[in-house]
C-alpha cells in the first residue's frame, strides 16, 4: 500500500482498470495478477463479490496477506472456476508472464456469463521505444521480471482473443516522464534487494515488492516517500507531450 501511493503509473493505473470497470455492485467478479495484492484490494471498493488469482505462490500469498480469502493459484492454461461463474474477470500484468496467452483466453471465455466483460491490462509493445532500450541498457530485461514476451499491440491482443470476444474499447496511458521515473525505481530497487528470478523455486512473476520489504526497510521506503513530491512533479510533464 506504501509502495502504491509512491507510484505514479501504478496509481495511473488503477484509475484506468477503475473507468473500464465503473460500479461492479450485485457482480461476481475474479481479478487476476492483481500487483501483489494492492489492485487486488483497490477493485473490492467498486462493489461486488470477488476472487482473485495469480501465476505462483508468492504472489498468491502477496494477495491473500491483503485480502484474506478467495485467493487461488492459476497454472496460465486454465483455471478451477466453474462455467459461467462471472459477470467480470480483471486480468492485470499476467498474460505476457505465460506461454499459453490464447489457451488461457479460451477459459476466460468458459467461465465468463453470456455478455459478460473481460478488461485486460498488459505492456503495451514497444521494443524500440527509448525508455524500453534503457531499461534493457541497465538490466531490466523482459526476462528479469518473468516476461515471456514484452508485450502486445492492439492487432496482437485480437489475434490471441477467442472469436466470440469483441473489443469494445482500447487505450494506452503511461507516458516518457512517467516511464522513466519508474525505470529509476525499478533499478534502485533492483540494485538493493536483487533477488534473482533465475533461481530455483524464485517467482515466476519475477521480483515482488510484498510488505515485508517495507518492514525490512524502513529507511529506504521512507526516502521514497521524501522523494515523491518532485517524482509526481516530473510525471507532470508527460502532459506538455500530449499538448
Amino acid at each position: 500500500i506504501r509502495l502504491f501511493r509512491r507510484s505514479v503509473l501504478k496509481q495511473a493505473k488503477l484509475r484506468e482498470l477503475v473507468a473500464f470497470i465503473g460500479r461492479s455492485d450485485g457482480k461476481r467478479c475474479l481479478d487476476i495478477g492483481g500487483d501483489s495484492g494492492i489492485i487486488s484490494l483497490l477493485l473490492r471498493r467498486q462493489g461486488g463479490t470477488w476472487w482473485s488469482a495469480d501465476l505462483d505462490e508468492t504472489s498468491v500469498q502477496s494477495i491473500r496477506d491483503l485480502v484474506g480469502g478467495c485467493v487461488t493459484r492459476m497454472d496460465g492454461r486454465s483455471s478451477p472456476f466453474k462455467t459461467a461463474a462471472f459477470d467480470l474477470v480483471v486480468i492485470v500484468d499476467f498474460l505476457e508472464h505465460i506461454t499459453t496467452d490464447r489457451e488461457f483466453l479460451l477459459d476466460m471465455q468458459r467461465i465468463l456469463r453470456p455478455g459478460g466483460h473481460l478488461i485486460i491490462h498488459v505492456p503495451y509493445a514497444r521494443p524500440r521505444a527509448f525508455v524500453n532500450r534503457i531499461r534493457k541498457a541497465i538490466g531490466l530485461t523482459d526476462e528479469r521480471h518473468g516476461h515471456v514476451r514484452p508485450g502486445y499491440t492492439l492487432e496482437g491482443l485480437r489475434h490471441v482473443l477467442p472469436a466470440d470476444f469483441v473489443i469494445e474499447h482500447a487505450r494506452t496511458y503511461s507516458r516518457a516522464c512517467s516511464e522513466l521515473i519508474e525505470t529509476t525505481l525499478s533499478y534502485a530497487y533492483d540494485r538493493i534487494h536483487r533477488p534473482d528470478s533465475r533461481l530455483p523455486g524464485a517467482p515466476s512473476k519475477g521480483p515482488i515488492v510484498t510488505a515485508d520489504d517495507a518492514a525490512t526497510h524502513p529507511r529506504r521506503f521512507a526516502l521514497l516517500g521524501l522523494a515523491y513530491p518532485f517524482l509526481w512533479t516530473v510525471a507532470q510533464l508527460d502532459r506538455l507531450l500530449l499538448l
